[in-house]
């Protein structure tokens, strides 16, 4: 496996995992399938931000799963923090794919200079969760019944990891 930037043909495989998550599971919220022109245009617009979105990819060139990350929120007080999402195909969860790639996110975000990485997960979901705890997140808040699908009510945990220790948000980060 090859954790490496995505590119456009690597879009077939993102919609694939994408619409899987959209379809069987509480991952993703929203209810609708997209196509590839829909990943094209997301993915532009995430490399023009300057925002990573990368893929673990096996020794055929198959896309086993992808995570990204971008603004938290939109006003200036918040650029230092990201929020990110990592999805793994389906026959390839529990191997390590999601660990690899969160910890290729993570490595972007510090070069980056952000400071702080944010993770808002469908609550039950146990293995995200256990997950973002092996790699230092902190659950920071739970919020009840806040979306919907599948005709349920969903609950929205929030884990947050600090990525840096500086006191000053102007302050140059530094490089280990």
């Amino acid at each position: 496996m090859q954790i490496r930037d995505a590119r456009a043909a690597d879009i077939d495989g993102i919609v694939a995992i994408y619409n899987d998550a959209v379809s069987n599971t509480t991952a993703i919220w929203n209810e609708v399938e997209v196509d590839a022109a829909n990943r094209a245009a997301w993915l532009a617009d995430r490399q023009r931000q300057g925002y990573p979105v990368l893929v673990a990819v096996g020794d055929d060139g198959a896309v086993l799963g992808y995570a990204t990350f971008g603004d938290w929120r939109a006003f200036d007080g918040y650029r230092h923090t990201v929020e990110h999402s990592v999805y793994v195909r389906g026959d390839q969860r529990g191997g390590g794919i999601g660990t690899a790639l969160m910890l290729g996110l993570i490595g972007c975000a510090r070069r980056l200079g952000k400071h702080v990485m944010v993770a808002a997960i469908e609550a039950r979901n146990e293995a995200s969760i256990k997950l973002h705890h092996k790699l230092g997140f902190e659950t920071v808040g739970h919020m009840k019944e806040v979306g919907t699908k599948f005709g349920i009510w969903l609950d929205l945990a929030f884990l947050q990891l600090t990525l840096d220790r500086r006191s000053d948000p102007d302050a140059p980060v530094r490089r280990a």
